[in-house]
């Protein structure tokens, strides 16, 4: 009697065998999500620019134009580095990289305030990254907008008593709460998205290189001439559960370690995030599998997935907005596992959203993980009947 066979049991065992023995697989398939989470929450664990330096051009030299670049220096975002006598010198600080922003005031700041007429105060900030501008825009404004507000009291109201100037100073009283990201921080803001991209690209480039490698070893074939490669699900299966059971414990990993040390937001229940984690890593897998079938050499991998990272970032809809991005990149995002679980794992973990609440994003997950399989079981049904006609002409 013919003992019974379990391809998908032979084929996990070669699969794991294989990678074991392989150091670039498994550079790309545990040292890579162990060490880029690490690396990119260090680069941005400052979370926000503080004491950005800011140099001064000070036509006006008055009592009121020295107060107003006091206050500015005061805030928490701006620091006054360097009074400039014209702007350029200024100009030539901002050329070394000695300041980041030039603030000018100009000759008729304090006349044109007396006269009860609008002025106009230059910031000139470098753009070479975003968040220069914030800060030293917004350190600048809120001082702006103060200062509006005393002018208008002291100067233009003929009030009587405090209930009344607080009212001329406050007319509508508001309170500004941050939700989900009290500090404003651009670490809380980016390294969970970038967290599912990580696991998606490191899924691509180990089973990419794992097909490649199976490629050089078969002649051109991604199976071995085996009894136990006939049967297209179990090969999936098989193969897809070695690197889907490692990066599971990469995810909780990311998840849980990177989001401790790094203080990021984390107010998801253990087991929405188990939910989102098994559809997501099955959806990503699957995706690796079929588009694996397009790498014939080892180093393919790298040229066909790593270059989609960042554009698969902006098509996100999480560091560029959604509503921004035209349908056509819309429809191109909606094929990637990516773009749906970097927005439902921003709303799990950062905003405390059960999975009923991502209903629309888990669908999507689902839906490509059985396109996915589909894909590439018929991928390996190809490649099956490939091996065998190469076996019958040889």
């Amino acid at each position: 009697m013919r003992k019974p066979t379990f391809p998908i049991f032979h084929v996990w065992l070669d699969e794991f065998s294989d990678i074991v023995k392989d150091e670039g697989i498994l550079l790309f398939m545990v040292l890579l999500p162990l060490a880029y989470p690490l690396l990119y929450a260090m680069i941005y664990s400052t979370e926000t620019q503080r004491e950005l330096p800011v140099c001064v051009v000070d036509d006006c030299m008055s009592a009121r134009s020295r107060d107003f670049i006091r206050r500015v220096d005061a805030t928490p975002d701006v620091q006054i580095a360097a009074h400039c006598v014209s702007m350029d010198e200024a100009q030539e600080l901002m050329r070394r990289r000695d300041v980041y922003a030039i603030l000018r005031v100009p000759a008729e700041f304090d006349s044109e305030l007396w006269r009860g007429r609008q002025t106009v105060v230059g910031l000139y900030s470098d753009l070479t990254s975003m968040l220069y501008y914030k800060v030293a825009y917004l350190g600048v404004v809120n001082v702006a907008q103060e200062m509006n507000r005393n002018i208008k009291v002291h100067e233009h109201q003929q009030n009587t008593t405090r209930r009344e100037e607080q009212l001329a100073r406050w007319p509508i009283r508001f309170d500004e709460v941050k939700l989900y990201n009290s500090a404003g921080g651009f670490c809380a803001f980016l390294i969970p998205p970038v967290l599912m991209l990580i696991l998606q690209q490191a899924l691509c480039l180990s089973i990419g290189m794992s097909m490649g490698r199976s490629r050089e070893r078969f002649r051109g074939l991604v199976i071995p001439p085996s009894r136990h490669y006939k049967n297209a699900v179990a090969i999936v299966l098989g193969r897809g559960l070695v690197h889907f059971l490692v990066f599971f414990l990469m995810a909780f990993y990311m998840a849980v370690c990177v989001t401790r040390w790094f203080d990021l937001p984390q107010l998801a229940h253990f087991w929405d995030l188990v939910g989102f984690f098994v559809p997501y890593l099955l959806a990503c897998t699957f995706m690796a599998i079929f588009y694996s079938g397009f790498v014939y050499r080892r180093e393919d991998c790298i040229l066909l997935f790593v270059f989609m990272s960042i554009p698969l970032l902006f098509l996100t809809g999480v560091s560029w907005p959604g509503a921004s991005i035209p349908p056509f990149w819309k429809a191109v995002s909606a094929v990637f596992p990516s773009t749906w679980g970097a927005n439902a794992y921003v709303r799990i973990a950062g905003m405390g959203a059960s999975l009923g609440d991502c209903r629309q994003e888990m669908l999507n997950i689902w839906i490509l993980a059985g396109v996915y399989f589909l894909l590439s079981c018929f991928m390996y049904m190809f490649e099956i009947r490939k091996s065998v006609g190469r076996t019958v002409l040889s």
